[in-house]
C-alpha cells in the first residue's frame, strides 16, 4: 500500500468508526505503530482527524464542537464526578475565595459544599442556584451571553466582569487534557472565559475524569504548566498519570 493510499485509508476507518486505537491500525495497515502515529500526526495537521491519546477520532462535521447539553453532561461519567467533586471540596478552606466554572463537576461540588463562610464566584446559573440556600456563601454570577447548552454566561461581558475580581483558586474542567496541546474546550466561548479564569487565580485546580485525557478539543484554553493540581478518576492511562508527575503536576485520583 502507497504512503498516500494509506493516508486515505486511515482516514475513512476514522470517519467510519467514529474513533480507532494505533495498535488497530497497526495491523490493518501491517505498518509498525510508529509509523501509524506519525500518520495520524500528518493527517491531524492537515485537518483529516484528531489525535487522542492512544488513536485518533473523526472531525467529520465537527470543526465547531457543539456543547454537550447540560443534561446530557451531568450523567456522562457521573459516579467518577462527583467523588471528583467531594475531593476538591477538601481543597476548600472557611473565608476563601473561589470561582467555580460551569461544568457539571463544578455543580455537583456546589450541591455539596458545606455552608461555610466562602466568596463564590461563577459563571454557571445552575451553580449560583445550587448556592442560593447557603446562607454563609456569598454568590457572585458573572452574567454576560447565556449559552443554553451549558446554562452558562459567556462573551465579553462575562470576560470583562472576571477582570473586577481575584479568587485564591479557580476549580475548572475542560473538553479534552492532552500532553502536548494542553487544555482545550468545544468553542472559543467557552475557551476564552476558562482562559479568563486561570488568570486570575492564585491555584488552578483541573477536575476532570478519565474520559478527557488524551483528547484535544476545539478551541486551546491552556498549557498544562499553567495548570496547578488535578483531581480525576482512577481509570486514568497509567502512562498519562506517569507523564504528568514528571511534569510535575501532581494528580489525585479518586
Amino acid at each position: 500500500m502507497l504512503v498516500a493510499e494509506r493516508y486515505e485509508y486511515i482516514v475513512q476507518l476514522v470517519n467510519e468508526r467514529g474513533s480507532i486505537r494505533v495498535a488497530e491500525l497497526s495491523e490493518l495497515c501491517q505498518v509498525t505503530e510508529e509509523t501509524i502515529r506519525r500518520d495520524l500526526d500528518r493527517l491531524e495537521m492537515a485537518g483529516r482527524l484528531r489525535r487522542t491519546h492512544g488513536g485518533a477520532v473523526s472531525v467529520k462535521d465537527q470543526q465547531q464542537q457543539p456543547e454537550t447539553p447540560y443534561t446530557e453532561r451531568e450523567i456522562l461519567n457521573a459516579e467518577e464526578k462527583k467523588r471528583i467533586a467531594e475531593a476538591a471540596i477538601e481543597m476548600i478552606r472557611p473565608k476563601d475565595r473561589i470561582l467555580l466554572d460551569a461544568s457539571s463537576t463544578a455543580w455537583y461540588m456546589a450541591s455539596r459544599l458545606p455552608d461555610i463562610p466562602l466568596t463564590v464566584l461563577t459563571n454557571s446559573i445552575k451553580v449560583a442556584l445550587e448556592l442560593a440556600s447557603k446562607e454563609k456563601i456569598d454568590v457572585i454570577s458573572t452574567g454576560g451571553l447565556l449559552s443554553q447548552g451549558s446554562l452558562s454566561y459567556v462573551g465579553p461581558l462575562a470576560e470583562r466582569s472576571l477582570d473586577a475580581y481575584h479568587v485564591g483558586k479557580v476549580f475548572l474542567s475542560c473538553k479534552g487534557v492532552h500532553l502536548e496541546r494542553g487544555i482545550s474546550e468545544s468553542n472559543e466561548l467557552q475557551a476564552r472565559v476558562k482562559q479568563k479564569m486561570i488568570g486570575m487565580a492564585d491555584e488552578v485546580i483541573l477536575l476532570a475524569d478519565s474520559s478527557k485525557f488524551g483528547v484535544q478539543a476545539f478551541a486551546h484554553v491552556a498549557e498544562l504548566d499553567d495548570i496547578d493540581s488535578i483531581v480525576t478518576d482512577r481509570r486514568i492511562p497509567k502512562d498519562m498519570h506517569q507523564r504528568l508527575a514528571e511534569r510535575g503536576i501532581p494528580v489525585k485520583t479518586v
